[in-house]
C-alpha cells in the first residue's frame, strides 16, 4: 500500500490545485480520480472556453449561506488577482470580456494543460479509475479504499468530488457519503443553473425562439431575483441565459422544499416602458392592424401565431399587461445532465472557516463544489474552486 501526506479525492478543477498547492509545499501527494483523464468538466466549461474567473469576486455573488465562508477563503487566498496569477505563473495568458476571464487562446484544453504540466513538475502521481469505496480513519491519518480494490493511505485527505452535474463526466455525488460517513450534514443537493419545465401554450406555439427579456423567480407570491438575456421558448419549457440565472430559487423551491407555487415572471418587452407600449399598439389598433401583426417590429413575427391565436379582440392594456409580465407556472425543472451547477452539499458549518478542515475529524478537509457553496455563472464556480482546492492544499 503506497503511503503518502495527502491523499486528494477527485481530479477536477478543485482537486488539482489543491494537489498542486500541497506539492510546491513539498508535501508527498497523490490524486485518486476515477475517470481515465483529469478535469473532464474544465474541458466543457464556458462552452470549452473555461471562463476561470470573474474580475468581480465579491461574495455576493455566492448563495447567501456561504456568502461568509466565501470572503474568508478568498480573503486566505488573494482572491481576483492570485487567481490571474496562479495561472499567468503557468503560463497561461488570460483576457477579460465582460469581466469575465477567459484563456486568450479561447481553449478550455489550455488551462487543463498548464495544470497538468504542474502536476508533473511537482512529481505528483495521479491513480486514475480509483472510485473510492471507502475511507477508513486510523490512529494517524487514513486508508483510502477503491471500488476495484486499490488502497492508499495519507496523514491527511481532501475531498474533492464535485456536486452532481454532468454525471457522465465523473461528478455525480458519490463523495457525499464519504463525508457522511465521518458525521457531516448534507444540504440536499439541486440542479442549479437549469432550464425550468413549463406546460404553456406560449412554449408550444413559440418553440426555438429566442428574444431578449428581463425575467423574474417569484417564490410565494415574492420576487427572489431578477435577470437580463436571453429567453428560449422549448417543447418542455423555458431555457436561455434569463432563465438559467433565476433558476436556482426555483430549483430549491421545487426540488428540495417541494414547493408548488413557483413561478417565472417575464417582460418580453424590456426596451419598452408599458405607458409607451400602450400607446403604440392603441395607435396599430385604431390604423387597422391585424390581430397577428400588433407586435411586428417589436417581437419576432413568430409572435403573430400568438396574438393571433390568443389575443384577438384584446385591449392594448390586456396585451401590454401579459408582455411585461407574462407569468409562466413552473412544474419541474431539467435534470443534472443540463444543470451547470450544483446548489447543496456539505454544511458548511461543520466546517473550519480558515483551512476547510471538518470540524468533527481531525485531517478531513473539503474543497470545490461538494461544498455548499455555489456562484452565479460567470465564472465565479470556477473560481471557488481554485481558491478552496489552493486553501486546502495548505493543510500540515
Amino acid at each position: 500500500m503506497q503511503k503518502f501526506d495527502i491523499a486528494v479525492i477527485g481530479g477536477g478543477a478543485a482537486g488539482i490545485t489543491a494537489a498542486i498547492s500541497a506539492g510546491r509545499r513539498g508535501k508527498d501527494v497523490i490524486i485518486c480520480e476515477k475517470m481515465p483523464l483529469l478535469g473532464k468538466k474544465i474541458l466543457i466549461s464556458g462552452a470549452a472556453r473555461c471562463n476561470i474567473s470573474n474580475k468581480d469576486l465579491s461574495e455576493a455573488h455566492y448563495n447567501p449561506e456561504a456568502r461568509a465562508f466565501v470572503k474568508t477563503i478568498f480573503s486566505k487566498f488573494g482572491g481576483r488577482d492570485d487567481i490571474e496569477k496562479f495561472f499567468n505563473k503557468l503560463g497561461l495568458k488570460l483576457y477579460s470580456q465582460s469581466g469575465r476571464l477567459f484563456p486568450v487562446t479561447n481553449q478550455a484544453s489550455s488551462v487543463l494543460k498548464v495544470l497538468e504540466e504542474e502536476l508533473k513538475n511537482l512529481k505528483i502521481p495521479i491513480e486514475f479509475g480509483f472510485e473510492v469505496n471507502s475511507v477508513a480513519g486510523l490512529t494517524k491519518g487514513f486508508i483510502v479504499k477503491s471500488k476495484s480494490g486499490k488502497t492508499v493511505s495519507g496523514d491527511s485527505i481532501i475531498i474533492t468530488g464535485g456536486g452532481k452535474t454532468y454525471p457522465s463526466l465523473g461528478s455525480d455525488g458519490s463523495c457525499y457519503a464519504l463525508a457522511g460517513s465521518f458525521g457531516h450534514k448534507i444540504i440536499e443537493p439541486v440542479p442549479s443553473a437549469v432550464p425550468l419545465l413549463v406546460k404553456d401554450k406560449f412554449c408550444h406555439l413559440l418553440q426555438g425562439q429566442k428574444i431578449q427579456c428581463i425575467a423574474r423567480s417569484v417564490i410565494d407570491g415574492k420576487i427572489k431575483k431578477e435577470a437580463k438575456g436571453e429567453l428560449l421558448f422549448t417543447k418542455y419549457g423555458l431555457s436561455g441565459t434569463a432563465i438559467l440565472d433565476v433558476s436556482e430559487d426555483i430549483s430549491i423551491a421545487i426540488n428540495r422544499l417541494k414547493k408548488k407555487n413557483a413561478v417565472v415572471s417575464i417582460d418580453m418587452v424590456p426596451f419598452v416602458d408599458a405607458p409607451k407600449l400602450i400607446e403604440e399598439i392603441e395607435d396599430r389598433i385604431q390604423k387597422g392592424f391585424a390581430a397577428e401583426n400588433l407586435m411586428i417590429g417589436i417581437l419576432p413575427n413568430k409572435f403573430s401565431l400568438i396574438f393571433r391565436d390568443m389575443f384577438k379582440d384584446a385591449s392594448a392594456e390586456k396585451i401590454v399587461k401579459m408582455l411585461k409580465d407574462k407569468r409562466f407556472d413552473i412544474i419541474g425543472t431539467r435534470g443534472w445532465n443540463e444543470a451547470e451547477f450544483t446548489s447543496g452539499g456539505i454544511y458548511t458549518g461543520e466546517v473550519k472557516e480558515l483551512t476547510l478542515e471538518s470540524q468533527l475529524k481531525k485531517g478531513v478537509y473539503f474543497a470545490g463544489e461538494i461544498l455548499n457553496v455555489n456562484g452565479e455563472r460567470g465564472g465565479y464556480n470556477l473560481a471557488w474552486a481554485w481558491a478552496s482546492g489552493f486553501v486546502a492544499g495548505l493543510t500540515d
